[in-house]
């Protein structure tokens, strides 16, 4: 508990006060009965924010995700290639041509840190690729995250690892079976190599890979199942963009589109997030908005923290995990 008195101790107003109060109402959900989603965008998995959220899920304290393709591919990247991975502290004063050297040696940069393609980009297409072809020749088709999973269970990339498999949140998500939504997958660097991939041929059936309207779909059904009154469903999403926008529809979908008005609206909600609030700035909009359009209820415990995110996540996941 050593994380968690500290920060009860010091953070104590502003930004700090409301993650201590976000991470009550996470508790305090879970310990109702609730259920959470956590969202992931930007490059959180690049950020290695695996080493706790991979925990989460051991611990059942997060029952569906929702991330970009980059964060589903970039852990199993981390997974397999992290002694390849380089980082460049002083990567503000990077000129044009710094960024060049990089480029000629095939180190694609996120912020700080710079992703090997070699070891891992083309070592996961190398066995992904088989995966896509054996399911296009059966004529079966699966979502992103699905064939992750069966690559992961399959131990084909074991003889790969260079982080402790525990600290890998993908890993840990496919023992569990989680319920990963992946909205916009091919906005991503596997989903770049399907593309190619299917227009040479080497996949006959670009629907061998599920869509995102099929995503939306299994949504609908997950959360038509799972949110009750007893046990509401949370919303804790980390960062802005699709990773957060889309599945947090799936409430107005429900009651507008379908006429499922008992399904029951989120029952908490968090958001990270370091946007302005500004006109039209989805992502930094205030949780209250989001009543205006059938997301969030007047008395939904809504909290948002505006700071980094790579900062605050793990010690909110710290005071979740009682660390």
């Amino acid at each position: 508990m050593q994380v968690t008195n500290f920060l009860r101790h010091h953070f104590r107003h502003f930004n700090a006060a409301a993650l201590i109060d976000a991470a009550d109402g996470y508790n305090k959900h879970l310990a109702e009965g609730g259920k959470m989603m956590i969202t992931l965008a930007g490059a959180m998995s690049t950020a290695e924010l695996g080493i706790q959220l991979a925990e989460l899920i051991r611990q059942d304290k997060v029952q569906i995700i929702s991330c970009t393709g980059a964060n589903l591919e970039e852990d199993i990247f981390n997974l397999v290639a992290h002694d390849f991975y380089e980082r460049v502290p002083n990567y503000r004063d990077l000129t044009a041509a710094d960024e060049t050297a990089l480029l000629k040696r095939h180190m694609n940069r996120v912020t700080d840190t710079c992703i090997p393609e070699e070891e891992a980009m083309r070592r996961i297409e190398h066995t992904v690729l088989k995966f896509w072809e054996k399911a296009d020749k059966a004529g079966e088709s699966y979502f992103p995250h699905e064939f992750f999973y069966q690559i992961l269970l399959s131990g084909e990339l074991e003889q790969y690892y260079q982080i402790d498999p525990k600290n890998s949140w993908m890993l840990a998500a496919a023992e569990k079976n989680l319920p990963i939504i992946c909205p916009g997958w091919e906005d991503s660097t596997l989903g770049n190599i399907y593309a190619g991939h299917v227009m040479t041929g080497d996949v006959k059936n670009v629907h061998t890979m599920r869509t995102g309207i099929q995503y939306m779909m299994y949504l609908a059904d997950w959360y038509t199942a799972q949110a009750t009154d007893d046990s509401k469903v949370g919303f804790f999403q980390i960062g802005g963009g699709i990773a957060g926008d889309f599945p947090i529809c799936v409430v107005p979908m429900l009651h507008q589109d379908l006429g499922r008005h008992e399904v029951p609206l989120w029952g908490y909600f968090c958001q990270i997030s370091d946007s302005t609030t500004s006109y039209g700035s989805y992502s930094g909009a205030v949780p209250n908005e989001k009543i205006t359009w059938g997301k969030l209820g007047e008395k939904t415990p809504k909290f948002i923290i505006e700071s980094d995110a790579t900062i605050v996540a793990p010690l909110v996941f710290a005071i979740v995990l009682g660390q």
